[in-house]
């Protein structure tokens, strides 16, 4: 498992600091204005994809074990196309999506979720390495490609970071679907399950889907939602000096997802609580030590290295946008480690009510401070949204497991643990 941990993390860390690269580099090329729009497409695109993961997300990782590939494979796709038609609907009908780009949000979501599950169901076959590819192929080709357009070809604009994203997500795609189609070839032992009808089958990935979508959607409105409430007050300005430090703060989030991954894989293959409960306090521990560190080195950055280096004059005040996400980033990652056990034992209402308590916290608090305080105070609101999140999961954890708030705590135990390990390999 370490193993499987340890080349998740560096894939996504190499991505990570390609994305970061980038956003210096759009910053110059594009300027504030610009990263605000690239921002609002993102954030569009982020709650759609989690609409599509209600047949097409971790659903993939949970029912691939009970029914046949070729079986939730066309699932997941035409609800692909569906779920991403019903949800682009909806948003325009809210005004949430920018002006003129309807349509290619459409067709970039299309394409980005469709990657997305082909990544889903390598990770379900335990191909952890074409997992990873996928999701540096859809992160870190993007950089590549835009130094092309920007460099080379001259196109200093919006236009070309859109192109860029075709390219990238349309590479990831083929890649991915090569990758399984040997999965999709190979004929599969029977199983009870296979007897159902493609009725029943459906019914239950989306009874199953609908709960950690809502969670997922509640997430991503917590983190993306102020994007809007933003644009709306401050301008596409603060929506990019917003979307910098958060992007640079979230960079930690990298290592907390790839354990969750992991996490999540090795619980749904596991029926033992004890043996549940063990690797998500364990996993837990660690993730927090990481991400702590990581953000800690993070705010050890002044201000003039964001005015005077990475960015310009224009991106003043990145610092404290970062600096007023640090808890929440920190809580949320670990959270992301409860939330996946949540899932993976079957729980999943437990991590939607987290994710809705930390939506409900963001809509009320940030109607106070986004208003008054802007950019930072929309920055405040997420984190604290983010802090209610993890308090909410770590009671519930403990309650359902009989353990206290101190079991959840680094011991000496676990770092001799983590030395074994280390030694091991």
């Amino acid at each position: 498992m370490l193993k499987d941990i340890l080349k998740t993390i560096s894939t996504r860390y190499l991505v990570a600091i390609l994305n970061l690269a980038l956003i210096f580099v759009n910053a110059k090329v594009l300027g504030i204005e610009g990263l605000g729009l690239i921002g609002l497409i993102w954030a569009s695109i982020s709650i759609i994809v989690m609409v599509n993961g209600i047949l097409g997300g971790s659903s993939i990782v949970y029912f691939i074990n009970k029914f046949p590939i070729r079986t939730i494979f066309p699932i997941a796709y035409l609800w692909t196309f569906v779920g991403t038609g019903i949800a682009c609907f909806i948003m325009h009908l809210l005004g949430l999506l920018p002006e003129g780009y309807t349509t290619d949000i459409y067709l970039l979501t299309v394409l980005y979720s469709l990657a997305v599950a082909n990544s889903r169901f390598l990770l379900g076959k335990d191909h952890i390495t074409g997992f990873n590819l996928t999701n540096m192929l859809q992160g870190g080709l993007l950089f590549f490609i835009l130094l092309c357009f920007y460099f080379i070809f001259q196109q200093k604009e919006v236009a070309s970071y859109i192109k860029g994203l075709y390219l990238a997500n349309a590479i990831a795609f083929i890649v991915s679907i090569l990758l399984l189609l040997p999965y999709l070839l190979k004929k599969e032992e029977s199983t009870a399950n296979e007897k159902k009808s493609l009725y029943i089958i459906v019914k239950e990935m989306f009874t199953y889907g609908l709960w950690g979508s809502a969670d997922n959607i509640a997430e991503t409105c917590t983190a993306r939602l102020n994007y809007f409430f933003v644009e709306r007050f401050v301008g596409l300005g603060g929506v990019g000096l917003l979307d910098i430090g958060t992007k640079v703060s979230e960079s930690v989030w990298n290592i907390s997802r790839s354990i969750a991954y992991i996490e999540y894989n090795r619980i749904a293959k596991t029926q033992d609580p004890q043996e549940q409960k063990e690797i998500t306090i364990r996993l837990l521990k660690f993730t927090f030590l990481a991400i702590a560190l990581v953000m800690g080195c993070i705010l050890l950055i002044p201000e003039w290295v964001y005015t005077d280096i990475l960015f310009s004059q224009e991106f003043t005040g990145v610092r404290k946008v970062i600096l007023a996400l640090s808890a929440g980033i920190v809580l949320l990652g670990c959270n992301m480690i409860l939330s996946h056990y949540f899932i993976g034992s079957g729980k999943i209402k437990y991590s939607t009510a987290s994710s809705c308590i930390g939506l409900a916290t963001l809509l009320s608090v940030g109607y106070w401070l986004i208003p008054a305080q802007g950019v930072v105070g929309s920055a405040i609101s997420t984190s604290i949204a983010f802090c209610a999140m993890f308090i909410f999961s770590s009671v519930v954890f403990t309650k359902l497991n009989r353990c206290t708030l101190r079991d959840l705590l680094f011991t000496k135990d676990d770092l001799n643990y983590l030395k074994g390990l280390l030694k091991k390999k």
